[in-house]
């Protein structure tokens, strides 16, 4: 028996690295799932398949959003777990980011997010309603609490999604939905092999083996994140033995925002 038995998921991003662990975890646990995501390929290489009923959906459009919920709605008829997977990064300092940039990295990071968590709620409602407990699980960083140089607008984005989830936590704890952002540090991802490669992880030509050697050895752990890492917290804020988990940022970073960077001779 798993721990998410019975329940309806929605995961956004469902196709990316991180998404698509969550997603099958989810699926292990006992969900229905909804990958939700631009396109089935997602960010991943091979044939671009994972688990999970793909949705396609483009989060910064409240059209689509409505639609999503509306099919979730018809098909299942009830969704108990929201997961805001959906993210961009932008590698560059405020000088060197365009105003469209900017935006586009609000409009997935934290407009979809505010989109996805709106046209959900209803659901959501009906499930804690029966009894049966809702959970919000968001997509914050720990670039939300310290910062990464040349992620200016990125990190603007993950400290908006913070604020928004605690907001969220207070006014819809009342009604049995839980809401919390999980808060990754390093986790090797496309995304993270994206900013190995680019000037802002300051790697000065190095190869990806030495950056990514260098990375783990300023972690207290010596290592850095997995997708299945974070899919693990994911699973547990989604599920009923979270009940009294809201309204809080989970940091899962190896213990690297636990140590003072400049001592780490």
């Amino acid at each position: 028996m798993g721990t998410l038995d019975g329940k309806v998921a929605l995961v956004t991003g469902g196709r990316g690295g991180i998404g698509r662990a969550v997603v099958s975890r989810f699926e292990r646990e006992g969900a229905h799932v909804y990958a939700a995501d631009l396109a089935e390929g997602g960010s991943l290489p091979g044939d671009g398949h994972g688990t999970g009923e793909f949705l396609r959906l483009d989060v910064t459009l409240e059209g689509d959003v409505a639609a999503a919920m509306d099919r979730v709605r018809g098909e299942r008829g009830r969704l108990d777990v929201l997961v805001n997977a959906a993210g961009v990064e932008i590698e560059k300092t405020i000088e060197e980011t365009t105003l469209e940039e900017w935006n586009r990295c609000f409009a997935v990071n934290v407009t979809g997010m505010f989109l996805t968590s709106k046209h959900a709620l209803p659901l959501l409602r009906e499930a804690a309603g029966r009894g049966a407990g809702a959970s919000v699980v968001n997509f914050g960083s720990y670039d939300g609490f310290i910062a990464d140089p040349g992620l200016a607008a990125y990190c603007a984005s993950k400290g908006a999604v913070h604020a928004l989830t605690r907001a969220m936590a207070c006014d819809h704890g009342p009604e049995g939905i839980r809401v919390n952002a999980v808060c990754p540090g390093y986790v090797d991802t496309p995304m993270l092999r994206s900013f190995f490669a680019g000037e802002a992880s300051g790697g000065g030509g190095k190869t990806l083996d030495q950056l990514q050697s260098a990375v783990r050895n300023v972690h207290p752990l010596r290592t850095y994140g997995t997708p299945g890492d974070v899919a693990n917290l994911v699973n547990w804020l989604a599920s009923d033995e979270a009940r009294y988990a809201s309204g809080q940022l989970w940091v899962l970073d190896g213990g690297l925002s636990a140590q003072v960077q400049q001592m780490n001779l």
